[in-house]
Order: C-alpha cells, then sequence, then structure tokens
C-alpha cells in the first residue's frame, strides 16, 4: 500500500466518523431544540437546528400539572441506584460463586441460565403483577429493585469477563492468609473487576432509567411515578398535547443519563473489549 492510498484511506475514515458522530447525536441536539420551542412551531417544523424563546413558557407548563416532575426525578434516582447496586453485587457474587467453586450442578445452573436470557421479561409480567399484588406491595419500590438480584445477562457477562482474568491461586492465597470469603470477593474480586463493573454500571442504570413498562404496572399512586412515567402522561388528546413540554421533560430524563456516561465512559471501551475478547 502506497503513502497516497494510506492517507486516502484515513481520510475517509475520519470523515465516515465525523458523520456517524453527527448522526449519533442529531437527536439529542433535536431534542434540546424542540425543548425551546412551542407546540405551534413544532407541529409546522418537526426538525430544526435554531433554538426559540419558549423554553420558560415550557417549563412552566411542566410544572403546572398535577404531578411534581421533581418528585419523578427522585424516585427515578432511587429506583435506578437501587436496582444498580443489587445487580452489579450480586451478579458478580454469582459470577464469582461459578468460576471459583466445583460442585456438581455448576455446567446445568449456567445453561439455566442462558435459558433464562431467553424468556422476554414481558412473559412473566403477569404473574408477578398477581404475587405482588397478594402481598399488598404495589406502590412499594422495593419490589422494583429487589428483583434486580437476579440478572442472568449480568451473570454472564461477569463470568465471561472474571473467568480469564481472576486467577485461583490468588484467591488461594487469601484463603491461606486467613481471609474469610466475603472478605475475599469485597477487597480482592470487586477491584479487579472495575472496569466491568463501571461498564455494567452504566448500561444498568440506563435500562432502569428508562424502563416504563414495569412501573407503569406496579405504581399507580402519583407520588409513586418514575418520570418516564410522568412524561407519558404529559401526551392528551390531539388538542391538548404541548409537544414543547413533552421535549423538555424528555431532555431532564436525558440529563442524568448523560452525567453518568461522562463519569464513568473511560470503562467502557477497556471493559467490553476485556470481557469479549478474553471470554
Amino acid at each position: 500500500m502506497t503513502k497516497k492510498t494510506s492517507v486516502v484511506i484515513n481520510v475517509i475514515v475520519f470523515v465516515l466518523c465525523v458523520f456517524l458522530a453527527i448522526l449519533s447525536l442529531m437527536p439529542f441536539i433535536i431534542m434540546i431544540v424542540n425543548s425551546t420551542r412551542s407546540t405551534p412551531q413544532i407541529q409546522q417544523h418537526a426538525v430544526s437546528l435554531i433554538p426559540s424563546k419558549y423554553l420558560i413558557n415550557n417549563f412552566k407548563i411542566l410544572t403546572g400539572k398535577s404531578f411534581s416532575p421533581m418528585t419523578g426525578f427522585v424516585n427515578s434516582l432511587i429506583i435506578s441506584i437501587g436496582v444498580t447496586i443489587l445487580s452489579l453485587y450480586f451478579s458478580t457474587l454469582t459470577a464469582y460463586g461459578m468460576v471459583m467453586y466445583d460442585w456438581k450442578f455448576k455446567k446445568a445452573f449456567f445453561s439455566f441460565i442462558m435459558a433464562i436470557m431467553m424468556i422476554p421479561a414481558q412473559i412473566t409480567m403477569i404473574g408477578f403483577y398477581q404475587m405482588v399484588y397478594k402481598i399488598h406491595m404495589t406502590n412499594q419500590f422495593i419490589m422494583l429493585i429487589l428483583p434486580a438480584i437476579a440478572s442472568p445477562s449480568m451473570v454472564f457477562f461477569m463470568r465471561q469477563y472474571m473467568k480469564p482474568l481472576l486467577s485461583p491461586s490468588l484467591v488461594e492465597s487469601a484463603r491461606i492468609d486467613g481471609s474469610k470469603e466475603f472478605a475475599t470477593f469485597n477487597k480482592i474480586v470487586i477491584p479487579i473487576m472495575k472496569p466491568a463493573l463501571a461498564t455494567q454500571a452504566i448500561f444498568t442504570f440506563v435500562s432502569s432509567w428508562n424502563n416504563l413498562f414495569t412501573p407503569l404496572v406496579l405504581l399507580t399512586k402519583q407520588n409513586k411515578y418514575t418520570l418516564p412515567i410522568m412524561i407519558s402522561l404529559l401526551k392528551g388528546d390531539i388538542y391538548k398535547t404541548e409537544f414543547g413540554a413533552i421535549y423538555l421533560g424528555l431532555a431532564l430524563t436525558a440529563l442524568p443519563l448523560i452525567v453518568v456516561y461522562f463519569l464513568l465512559s473511560k470503562y467502557i471501551i477497556a471493559g467490553v473489549a476485556l470481557g469479549s475478547v478474553k471470554g
């Protein structure tokens, strides 16, 4: 390959990357711009890159509803943080047990986890709701947080990441030194798994924050609504829908996700690459 050909290829790749970056950012830009526009403006021209002057008016419409967006924000934050912490810790603990221990039904258990990954969560929702209703636990955040302990896809990811990375001799050395199992897991395994934990934390937080279906089924009180539920309720009939307020609500919904991404983004490439290549 000549030097001139190499330069041309590099330019093409650079232009393609820039184009894909702009294409990826465009929905966010349109969402932010539309949050500053009025409903008639949006209905007339749905796509615009020029901000308008109706941001404050849209905010008044958003906060003037029967529910409080700040309450929804706090509720979503509580649920998402709880789900993220529980799923990360217990999924990593389960993967640790599958990698570091030899027991009779280990392969069967792993096959069971793989099979569970194939079942959509919506299929089990009717039975889950009936159980929650019978034990009088509707409108309780704990019923949205506690099931996060069982996360088959995260167990699979953590197992694939941990298997080539964690040396059995390291764990055995800790045991010989008198370290208890949970102390070994918390002080040795967790720090080693930090890139994978950060990567999965982003995906889990985003998935929980954007989850509309399960909270919509279990939560019926306004003071328990999450932010996605409140945003979905902004849409009235065709004559009352305030699109500017909806876009503003969507922008507020996306803000924590952007913050979490920027805080943990440096681990994404390392975590995904190592977890896939080493697996």
